[in-house]
């Protein structure tokens, strides 16, 4: 999701009690600080009055829904005279996602008529690819039935969960992450309009957690500023608000496996974890990073990081996370005996 400059969102007391991600979401196609090249085609359809069927896929938070809902913002200002519900029919297809829904709710707004001289009707379709396969056949034949006065829009983040023969039918555009460049200047202008202090490195570090995702790192920002108000926000104050490591604390866990007994690691280590709260699941993902900074032999770096993966399934599965923390100092305690035998 992408944001815009804020300078009419504060403009009533309501919208300042908005989440930020709603506060500051785009409400025209040239206030999407990203996908330029969509934008502009988007643009150029909705100029010629040639909107096709669109199928918009990428990760979380990349503004697929935005985008689609500026254009149908776009056509209701084109055609004042006719009410917003009466050209546009949205759902999110993982509630609304049965055979059923797409026979009454769909079907019914696409057959009736459309007034006031609009070309065509909108269907906006998030979270398409939560959709049934039976579902999915059922919408492809509305698809063809009411093109001449229906579009059609699905919004996914998986494509290959959209049939092919609705994939046909569309224009796709993928949506990838914004720039960190176009990140870090939407988070300080939103920084500049809430008048909140915030270090460039703690905005940094905010853009990195939420890889890409802009709706994740607005809510972190807001999480962040809420939780230390007054204050101008610090690392520390993103890493207390967000649960991630320090970089300061994986760097000591890393030492303490490579180095220390495991009796000794797994004091350490509990230690660590009770007194800042983190989680095994999130200790093995910066583990994992870390991973690649220290030099090690290709054998070792693979039992190493296999080790992990299987921690990390078993913890997703539910298993006991100190079980699965002596688990991953065994790991390591095995992958140190292996390179001191290479040694010899």
């Amino acid at each position: 999701m992408q944001i815009s400059s804020g300078s009419e969102a504060r403009g009533s007391d309501q919208i300042d009690f908005l989440p930020w991600v709603e506060k500051y979401r785009p409400s025209t196609l040239e206030e999407i600080i990203s996908q330029r090249d969509i934008t502009k085609t988007l643009q150029s359809f909705l100029d010629q009055n040639a909107l096709p069927h669109l199928l918009l896929y990428g990760p979380p938070g990349t503004g697929k829904t935005t985008c689609i809902l500026a254009v149908s913002r776009a056509l209701s200002t084109r055609y004042p005279s006719a009410s917003s519900s009466s050209m546009t029919l949205e759902l999110n297809a993982s509630d609304d996602r049965t055979i059923s829904t797409v026979r009454d709710r769909i079907k019914d707004f696409v057959s009736t008529k459309t007034f006031f001289s609009i070309p065509f009707k909108l269907v906006i379709l998030d979270e398409a690819d939560a959709m049934t396969a039976d579902a999915q056949a059922a919408l492809r034949r509305i698809i063809e039935q009411y093109s001449k006065n229906t579009r059609f829009c699905l919004i996914c983040n998986h494509l290959n969960k959209i049939s092919l023969a609705i994939q046909s039918r569309c224009t796709r555009f993928r949506f990838g992450p914004p720039d960190e460049d176009q990140m870090l200047g939407r988070l300080q202008s939103i920084v500049q309009l809430e008048k909140v202090q915030a270090d460039t490195d703690a905005l940094k570090e905010i853009i990195k957690i939420s890889e890409g995702d802009m709706r994740t790192s607005l809510n972190i920002l807001q999480a962040t500023a809420m939780a230390f108000p007054n204050q101008c926000i610090q690392l520390e104050h993103v890493y207390a608000s967000t649960g991630n490591p320090s970089p300061k604390d994986v760097r000591s866990i890393l030492e303490t496996l490579l180095n220390a007994k495991i009796s000794t690691s797994y004091e350490r280590i509990l230690q660590i974890k009770q007194e800042k709260g983190y989680a095994l699941r999130d200790l093995i993902t910066h583990l994992h990073k870390a991973m690649t900074t220290i030099k090690l032999d290709s054998n070792t770096r693979r039992v190493l990081l296999k080790c992990m993966a299987d921690i990390e399934y078993r913890l997703a599965a539910g298993a006991s996370e100190n079980v699965q923390l002596a688990a991953l100092i065994g790991g390591f305690a095995l992958a140190r005996e292996q390179m001191d035998k290479a040694r010899d």
